[in-house]
């Protein structure tokens, strides 16, 4: 079903490079309705752990649901790297909900549970998204996400031709990233899901398509077209690679309270 804070995406249209190349820009709308907000927080939290998993696991610490959320699973906001995790953990994760329910993929949201160290990035593809039929086709689709984020207010930057250039890598790294989301799916015993997943896993005798995006998140101030005509994906493998922007007004203090709201359950 299509979450209601997914209307707060809205679409921009799209901006030219220099060489011709489409990017799709999307602006995040600020919300201030509490039944979205609280929507959107749970989403996020559930990204860590579910709620049972939460109860199980924090009883031994003896802690209340906040202060394992806080103290155990999410990413802190008071250390320096743990600000920086947080605000690309969000934006992954917003261009995962981008991927499916714009772009209507099956996106496993399997990334940030294991981690063993909430201040730290979890390795492989950024966002791993699928398209299969009712049987196994060379129409299925693998379509893979690198994204980048500059939250924060400050001078603009390069952020997409850094997720450009960083999805190069997704070729070589595509396999372990298929491995880790199958075993996860089959340890949460989402067996239909990993049977999605086991798909793509063998292109030689099961071809289908592959695609490749670099996305940039942006806060309004570090947005710049200007900066982003001069984007380059010449040297890239992928002659179709999709180009994503999305921005927002106070991001960074957006992806604050949200976290904030997502600890208190």
């Amino acid at each position: 079903m299509r979450p209601k804070y997914i209307s707060n995406l809205v679409n921009e249209g799209t901006l030219n490079t220099n060489e011709g190349k489409k990017i799709s820009i999307w602006r995040l709308n600020e919300c201030n309705d509490e039944e979205i907000l609280s929507e959107w927080a749970e989403h996020i939290r559930h990204h860590y752990c579910s709620d049972y998993e939460m109860d199980f696991f924090r009883k031994h610490y003896n802690y209340t649901r906040k202060e394992f959320l806080e103290l155990i699973k999410l990413p802190n906001p008071s250390e320096k790297l743990g600000c920086a995790i947080m605000s690309g953990d969000f934006c992954e994760i917003l261009v995962a909900d981008y991927a499916q329910f714009i772009l209507s993929y099956y996106v496993p949201r399997t990334r940030y549970d294991k981690k063993v160290n909430p201040n730290s990035s979890t390795q492989g593809s950024d966002v791993v998204c699928f398209k299969v039929g009712k049987t196994v086709s060379r129409s299925d689709e693998l379509l893979i996400f690198e994204v980048k984020a500059q939250a924060t207010n400050g001078t603009a930057k390069e952020i997409l031709q850094k997720a450009v250039n960083d999805s190069s890598k997704d070729i070589k790294r595509i396999g372990f990233s298929l491995n880790a989301i199958n075993q996860r799916l089959c340890e949460k015993q989402l067996f239909d899901e990993a049977k999605i997943v086991q798909r793509f896993q063998n292109a030689i005798d099961r071809p289908y398509k592959s695609g490749y995006g670099a996305a940039a998140v942006h806060s309004e101030s570090s947005f710049s077209p200007a900066i982003l005509q001069d984007v380059t994906t010449a040297m890239h493998f992928d002659p179709n690679l999709q180009l994503l922007v999305i921005h927002s007004k106070d991001l960074m203090n957006f992806i604050h309270e949200l976290y904030r709201r997502a600890s208190v359950c």
